[in-house]
C-alpha cells in the first residue's frame, strides 16, 4: 500500500482542489444507495456552498493524488440545520447550536482501494482535533447499498459511514427526515473530549 499523507486545506486551497475532491466523491460512492444525491454536479453544487460556510475546515489524504477527504463547518446558530429532525430536539443541543458551538462533519470519503487502512479515522481525528466546539454532528444515510435498513435484525451497520461513527464512539441522536422519504438519515453526535 502506498504511503498516505494527510494535510489540511484552506478555503482557497479547497476551492482550487474541487475537481479532484469531486472525483474522490464519485468514486467513493459509486454504486451505493442514494446515487441521485451522489452525482458529481450535485456534489460540486453542495461543495461550493459548504466551502463558504462559517468555520469551514478540510482535511485530505494524499498518496500521489487525493484518496480521501473529510470536511465540515459550523452549524448555523439559527438552528435551521435541525428543521427536519424527527421528534423533539434535546434542549442542550439547541443551546449548543444557538451558541455557535456545533460543528457538522459534512463529508467523509475514502477511495475503495484505501479503505480499512485507518485513513478515515486519521482524517477525522485530525479534522476534529483543533475544533473549538462542544458538539460535532454527522448525518449518515440510513439505507444499506443492498436496500435493507439498519435494524432488520442482523446487527450489521447500514453502511461504512455508520460503521465508522459507531467505531469512533459517537452516539445516535435520532433521524433527519426531509421532504423525500429516500433521504432519511441518522444523526450521530460526539462531544469532544476536553
Amino acid at each position: 500500500m502506498t504511503e498516505v499523507y494527510l494535510r489540511r486545506l484552506s478555503r482557497w486551497q479547497a476551492e482550487q482542489q474541487r475537481a479532484a475532491v469531486a472525483d474522490v466523491h464519485v468514486t467513493a460512492y459509486r454504486g451505493e444507495a442514494g446515487a441521485e444525491y451522489r452525482d458529481r454536479q450535485g456534489f460540486l453544487d453542495r461543495f461550493e456552498q459548504h466551502v463558504q460556510r462559517l468555520g469551514f475546515d478540510m482535511m485530505v489524504a494524499d498518496a500521489g493524488g487525493l484518496v480521501g477527504c473529510a470536511y465540515g463547518f459550523r452549524v448555523e446558530r439559527t438552528g435551521e440545520w435541525w428543521s427536519d429532525f424527527r421528534g423533539e430536539l434535546p434542549t442542550d443541543i439547541e443551546e449548543l447550536t444557538a451558541s455557535g458551538r456545533t460543528f457538522l462533519l459534512a463529508e467523509l470519503m475514502v477511495l475503495p482501494a484505501h479503505r480499512r487502512n485507518g485513513v478515515a479515522t486519521l482524517m477525522g481525528e485530525r479534522l476534529l482535533a483543533r475544533l473549538d466546539t462542544d458538539l460535532v454532528v454527522a448525518a449518515v444515510d440510513l439505507e444499506r447499498p443492498d436496500g435493507r435498513e439498519d435494524g432488520d435484525g442482523d446487527g450489521r451497520p447500514a453502511n461504512a459511514a455508520q460503521a465508522t461513527v459507531r467505531a469512533w464512539g459517537w452516539s445516535k441522536l435520532g433521524l433527519l427526515a426531509p421532504h423525500s422519504p429516500s433521504a432519511v438519515r441518522e444523526v450521530w453526535i460526539r462531544r469532544p473530549l476536553r
